[in-house]
């Protein structure tokens, strides 16, 4: 290639050369066209019109896809479909070998599960050692299925139901990244849900739930009606909605008149939408009068929330999930990325296959610490609760062997609180020869790995709820915050201190402030300007008292106070700790209202159960762990209502 070089990509030989390759492809494929799953959504297809195909001059009866020779022999070279998979069907009569589905599982996914076994026409594409593709190592990402150009690999779902129709962008309600879905539907079935390559968070790239484990939606166990009943040991009754809300209400109302205003409250859910969490703490404070709101985010995000902020003076992490393509150095504490996270963790993979370092802090041995060409260069297995214990030591090493970067602290940091935190750190008792012993790791790895972060180039932190869900949480937050400050890693790409969040709205169920505390917007209930704005939109005089968190509501509830609990999407009863003492508080009340997509376990102490709406069946918005906003914009016709519906009937 040189500057000024003509380069014609349409000319009668280039047009014989490809009509070529088609033909020597089509001789070895079948010919079901019309039968096939792919048919109208076949590249292979496509590409025999593009090129004018009419005939093939080798035949059609190739040694892969016949499996009976035309004189009635039998043909060893053909392999029936692999149906071994739930979600997809492999059909190797099908494969053109272009090596595509090699390539996502490897380069993309990062789980090496696929290779090309034998040579020539003999060629096909083998999970493992020529295993079925359930009991090799494929982890059902699906990113083979969207790479193949033929039927080879095609969902199940579309061989059931057929090519779909249309389509919508939508938002993955599952864990924290936030993935983007082409939801493909055909009338009102979903065929299939497709990563959208336009998606910032996931680029195109999917895990096994996101991909596959939509099927919930359409379940035959949903409760599409709502019920109610007067006692829970009666069955229950399907009326209106109408009659449903207005018996919610009353219930409540009489609670209230006979306990007193604080005897009711709400739990709501981190995995519906902004708007709705947003509604439910606005019934709580402007409905029922009081700040009795919580959510199960704020056990796991309130560390974060309060540790960040401050540190940094914001309540999220400080880097999106394409940072990583920059890091130098990764270091994983509390967190399984690969397990909870795997699209980030396959992008995570993706960089340490470049080259990147990697330090893994977890008692646990992840599949980050091995797994196909991938190696943690420290992997400091700490004793469980001494996080903080661990984070101090990694300090001490840094700031004692002159690791710290002054500049940038000097620049961006208050030096005198530096200097206090550097005084603190560098005692003996913090050294990791002192620690050694609690945290059961040895004094030199410590020493090995603070070094790697402290100077191995641009490094990040990525942490979950090992972190987060300890009585030392918020320290251990403002630890680890503080070791990226030192060094100077903040501010740039390929650096940061990045919370992993657990479900799919974690960081928007307390951006819309669903804590007993805070308004939306982490704005303290006991602030009078907040307040007012509140006030002044809503047209009610707010109550100033910070509300019960969800163990004070089971506590008073067992004492005889707390009368009345209204939860959105949660089961507390399968999910909360101690199910004996939760199961005494919901049995101690007197009206309990669910709402839900199932019949839940905590439905068993419901007085009212009120039906929910999938992400494919309503409108919206999620708050990922980047806090980035996605639109979710399925509608998906159902009989179920918007919790809009609540404020106005309580």
């Amino acid at each position: 290639v040189s500057p000024g070089i003509s380069v014609k990509t349409q000319t009668p030989r280039l047009a014989a050369i490809r009509r070529g390759v088609m033909e020597l492809y089509i001789s070895d494929h079948p010919l079901d066209c019309l039968t096939c799953a792919a048919n109208g959504d076949c590249e292979l297809q496509d590409m025999a019109g593009a090129v004018g195909l009419r005939d093939v001059r080798y035949g059609y009866d190739g040694a892969n896809h016949v499996f009976a020779r035309n004189n009635g022999e039998a043909n060893f070279d053909w392999k029936p479909k692999d149906e071994s998979n739930p979600y997809f069907s492999y059909d190797p009569s099908k494969c053109i070998v272009c090596n595509r589905c090699v390539r996502a599982c490897e380069e993309v996914q990062g789980t090496f599960a696929l290779t090309i076994s034998g040579r020539g026409f003999d060629s096909r594409v083998s999970p493992g050692m020529d295993e079925a593709f359930f009991e090799s190592e494929c982890v059902s990402c699906g990113a083979c299925v969207q790479a193949c150009p033929t039927a080879t690999l095609t969902e199940k779902s579309v061989i059931a139901i057929g090519q779909p129709e249309h389509s919508e962008v939508t938002t993955c309600a599952y864990c924290g990244v936030g993935c983007t879905f082409k939801a493909e539907m055909r009338g009102e079935e979903v065929v299939r849900l497709v990563p959208w390559k336009d998606g910032k968070a996931n680029h195109g790239h999917s895990c096994i739930k996101g991909r596959f484990a939509y099927g919930y939606a359409h379940h035959g166990d949903r409760i599409t009606e709502p019920m109610i009943r007067e006692t829970i040991d009666q069955p229950w009754r399907v009326v209106s909605w109408d009659e449903a809300l207005d018996f919610a209400a009353s219930r409540m109302k009489a609670v209230q008149e006979k306990y007193g205003r604080n005897s009711v409250g709400a739990i709501s859910s981190s995995r519906c939408t902004n708007e709705e969490t947003y509604l439910v703490q606005k019934l709580v404070r402007a409905g029922f009068g009081n700040n009795n709101i919580d959510t199960c985010a704020r056990v796991c995000h309130s560390p974060t929330g309060y540790g960040l902020n401050q540190a940094f003076g914001t309540s999220a992490g400080t880097q999106d999930f394409d940072s990583v393509d920059d890091a130098d150095v990764i270091l994983v504490i509390g967190a399984n990325p690969t397990d909870a996270h795997p699209v980030f963790g396959s992008r995570m993979k993706k960089r340490l296959r470049e080259g990147a370092k990697l330090i893994v802090i977890d008692p646990r041995r992840i599949d980050l610490v091995r797994s196909p060409h991938i190696q943690s260069d420290y992997h400091l297995p700490l004793q469980p609760g001494t996080n903080v214990a661990m984070v101090t030591a990694l300090a001490h090493v840094i700031v004692t062997e002159g690791l710290a970067n002054e500049t940038f602290i000097r620049s961006r940091c208050d030096w005198e609180e530096y200097q206090d935190w550097a005084s603190f750190v560098s005692r003996p008792e913090n050294s990791p020869e002192a620690l050694a012993s609690t945290l059961g790791v040895a004094a030199a790895d410590i020493r090995g790995a603070a070094r790697l972060y402290a100077t191995g180039g641009n490094a990040a932190i990525y942490y979950g709820l090992g972190v987060t869900e300890h009585a030392q949480g918020s320290t251990a937050v403002m630890g680890i915050a503080n070791l990226a400050m030192a060094t100077g890693n903040l501010g740039r790409r390929g650096v940061g201190v990045n919370p992993l969040r657990g479900q799919n709205n974690v960081q928007g169920s307390c951006d819309m402030g669903s804590f007993p505390h805070e308004l939306p917007g982490y704005q303290h209930i006991s602030g009078d300007k907040a307040r007012a704005v509140f006030e002044e939109d809503w047209g009610v005089k707010l109550d100033h008292e910070p509300g019960l968190r969800i163990p004070n509501m089971f506590d008073s509830a067992i004492e005889g106070l707390f009368k009345g609990l209204y939860v959105q999407g949660e089961d507390i009863l399968q999910s909360d700790p101690d199910t004996r003492h939760v199961s005494a508080a919901l049995a101690n009340m007197e009206c309990v209202i669910v709402q839900d997509l199932f019949l839940v376990e905590t439905a068993n102490y419901a007085h009212v159960f009120l039906p929910g709406a999938t992400f494919l069946e309503k409108d919206g918005t999620f708050t990922n762990a980047e806090r980035r906003i996605d639109r979710k914009s399925t509608r998906l016709n159902s009989c179920h209502t918007d919790i809009s519906r609540m404020p106005s009937s309580a």
